[in-house]
């Protein structure tokens, strides 16, 4: 029986075999290649991916696609967690299982919580080696922003500050089943080696950017009023008359020394 996407797990399958290889491609898997795969479906990435890997991890939380992922080629070498993604712990996973190597993590995320991945893995990079995720092409925009434009915001700042980012190329909404009313794109994020903020500032550094564009349209001055004054501002070589928009990742991590 064909399986229904369902509306609350956000799903929209591949279905365009150009785009599946594209994909592969990019991620380039090899053998001993450590791949956890985010919603799987019904297995369009996970088939070509059991052709190169040894072993393949594959988060899903709908339990009725799980017997149709058991029944693919190769599906002996799949490890399959029924779980919510926000609640796995990649890190604990990683020191479980793998003596060396990181986690490489792929996947077609859902629209209605791709943020919330995004926000979970910034929590794990250190056991990360690189992404390639499917997103909504508005929050892949939304990432790759540069200071100054209308897409850059706390999305821009954090994920830049903490991975390199590539926006490969985008998928056409006629590519999936069913086809959604949006465009995809795919991106590529390598965690940086020595990112600007250590672990033990992370929080500290996360509240003053989502303070900042709590208000866009006003100034530093009046929104970051709960946390630091004008004079700290202006001292951290920034005019406190600017919006959080016009303020590059290097300026952020500047006010926050001068901050801290």
């Amino acid at each position: 029986m064909q399986h229904r996407a369902k509306k609350r797990f956000g799903q929209n399958f591949l279905v365009d075999t150009n785009v599946i290889d594209k994909i592969i491609h990019s991620i380039n898997p090899q053998a001993d290649d450590h791949i956890i795969e985010i919603g799987p479906g019904l297995g369009a990435l996970t088939q070509p991916l059991l052709k190169t890997l040894n072993r393949l991890d594959a988060i899903e939380l709908d339990r009725d696609v799980i017997p149709k992922l058991k029944t693919l080629e190769g599906s002996e070498k799949i490890h399959i967690h029924n779980i919510d993604v926000l609640t796995f712990d990649f890190t604990e996973f990683k020191q479980s299982n793998f003596e060396h190597g990181k986690l490489r993590i792929i996947g077609n995320l859902p629209y209605n919580i791709s943020t919330a991945v995004l926000f979970h893995l910034v929590n794990h990079r250190n056991c990360i080696h690189d992404l390639h995720f499917m997103l909504q092409k508005e929050v892949v925009e939304r990432i790759a922003a540069s200071a100054g434009s209308n897409d850059y915001g706390r999305l821009s700042v954090m994920m830049q500050l903490y991975f390199r980012i590539s926006p490969l190329f985008t998928v056409a909404p006629q590519c999936f089943r069913p086809v959604p009313r949006v465009e995809s794109a795919i991106i590529r994020m390598v965690p940086r080696t020595s990112p600007a903020i250590s672990q033990d500032e992370h929080d500290a550094f996360a509240t003053l950017v989502r303070q900042a564009f709590s208000q866009r349209r006003k100034t530093l001055k009046n929104t970051l009023r709960d946390l630091c004054n004008t004079e700290q501002i202006d001292t951290a070589g920034i005019d406190p008359g600017k919006r959080p928009q016009e303020l590059s990742v290097d300026d952020y991590i500047r006010l926050f020394r001068q901050i801290h």
